[in-house]
């Protein structure tokens, strides 16, 4: 039987299972969606139920087929995200998502006890951001449910979370840690002081190396099982492994993060503010990002379009980039879409989306790209800061919008801008970081069907 490597890629609406050989190569794939349940306060939750059960059920029956031999398991996921344990290993409370309005006079709170918000997020490079900087999920438990806090024995986030379902084992890990949770000191590279002063490091158990497995025996079978990895750094880790020359990397999808893992310069006030923030890397190095909720913006934008202009929900993806509708579009460089959700550097005065300023759906989409790429320049080039970078991927869904990849291009023309297309996305980091095997020089150009960008030429006859 083939020896393979599996991960439970699990994303908010996909969750993928993967079997990877000893090259990397996919020899199995396994995509399911669960729908949502509500937690207590009627919010919109992951049904971790469902998700455990078939996390189960997909290894018993691969391994009751015996048609590969199962070598080692490693899960990629979402971040930001907390599954709290009684002193049994318990699950105690819902998956809260991520989305959760954090209520005002918590967050007041926390800031007349702990310090400003500029100083707390400088010092966890972790934009202000609510329940998403999941260490407030602790906190808020801890003052609005105190009972309910005092049986957690453990805090595990998501990835961590899924590895302890198969080991028994609670750890805690640098990326998961280190994803705009506003739990770690990334000057002083331990717990941020107000975790430690509400004592908040307690719930946590003891930190592992990303590339921590634990030999296991699962139905008979000895399976080395991960520790689990947030999966945009998990993204992040094929090209860190096969590009050799430095980079950035945007990663497209709901959020746009671009990570840049060469920069070490402190973020700075204004860089918080337009929403730069610091990853962790696998061996606890930080990476410069930025995010914005690109995809998230994309779909309500496009599903307006589509009611106006009376078109098919799959027509938006036909569409190419058209100079001449470009041009015009360009000459006028006056914003028309009042985004709901985006807040950069946005103009917010306009009450509403006119629509009615376009002759057709074609220039209508034109221009939410332009609007949507013109903040993706700015929070790419946060990103690069002071960096000697001279090229930049391009991977995720948004490689399939040709607007979007060549208006990149086209903002760009100092540098070399590659899309990549890989199935596998954070997956395969997922497994490279449990085999921890050496790359060689052309795994990337092979595996990822690298496409060289080249910039719309503006000069019309």
């Amino acid at each position: 039987m083939k020896k393979v490597t599996a991960v439970f890629d699990i994303g908010k609406t996909n969750k993928k299972f993967f079997l990877f050989d000893r090259k990397y190569r996919q020899v199995y794939k396994e995509y399911t969606r669960f729908e949502e349940i509500k937690d207590e306060d009627g919010f919109p939750t992951e049904n971790l139920k469902a998700l455990q059960s078939w996390l189960k059920e997909i290894v018993d029956r691969v391994l009751a087929e015996k048609k590969f031999t199962i070598t080692a398991i490693n899960f990629s996921t979402y971040g930001a995200s907390l599954i709290h344990l009684d002193k049994d290993g318990n699950v105690l409370t819902p998956l809260y998502n991520y989305l959760k309005p954090l209520p005002k006079e918590i967050s007041s709170k926390f800031y007349k006890e702990h310090g400003a918000p500029l100083t707390i997020a400088a010092e966890t490079a972790s934009p202000e951001a609510e329940m998403l900087n999941s260490g407030m999920q602790l906190y808020w438990i801890k003052l609005t449910k105190p009972e309910l806090y005092n049986k957690i024995k453990y805090t595990l986030h998501f990835p961590q979370y899924l590895s302890f379902l198969f080991t028994g084992v609670p750890v805690s890990e640098f990326t998961s840690i280190g994803c705009h949770t506003a739990l770690w000191d990334y000057r002083k590279r331990r717990y941020h002081q107000w975790v430690i002063k509400e004592s908040i490091d307690e719930k946590f158990p003891f930190i592992v190396p990303t590339q921590t497995s634990f030999n296991m025996t699962y139905h008979g079978s000895k399976i080395k099982i991960g520790a689990g990895i947030h999966d945009s750094s998990s993204a992040l880790l094929p090209y860190l492994l096969g590009e050799k020359k430095q980079f950035v990397l945007i990663s497209t999808g709901t959020w746009s993060i671009t990570l840049n893992p060469f920069d070490k310069s402190i973020l700075t006030k204004e860089d918080l503010m337009n929403n730069c923030l610091c990853y962790l890397k696998v061996d606890g190095k930080p990476v410069r990002a930025t995010r914005f909720f690109m995809g998230n913006e994309y779909k309500m934008q496009v599903r307006k379009l589509q009611d106006y202009f009376k078109k098919d929900e799959s027509y938006h993806k036909t569409l190419k980039f058209n100079l001449d509708i470009y041009l015009k579009l360009k000459s006028n460089e006056k914003r028309q879409f009042k985004f709901e959700e985006i807040k950069i550097d946005r103009d917010d005065r306009l009450s509403e989306t006119d629509l009615s300023v376009f002759s057709s759906f074609e220039e209508a989409f034109h221009q939410l790209m332009i609007e949507l790429v013109l903040i993706q320049v700015k929070t790419t080039r946060l990103a690069i800061g002071k960096s000697e970078i001279k090229k930049i991927y391009i991977d995720g869904g948004f490689t399939d919008n040709d607007i979007f990849v060549k208006l990149v291009a086209l903002h760009f023309k100092a540098y070399k801008v590659r899309t990549t297309k890989s199935p596998l996305g954070s997956a395969l980091g997922a497994a490279m970081v449990i085999s921890n095997k050496k790359l060689n020089a052309g795994f990337l150009k092979e595996n990822y069907q690298m496409q060289k960008l080249v910039p719309p030429v503006l000069q019309v006859n």
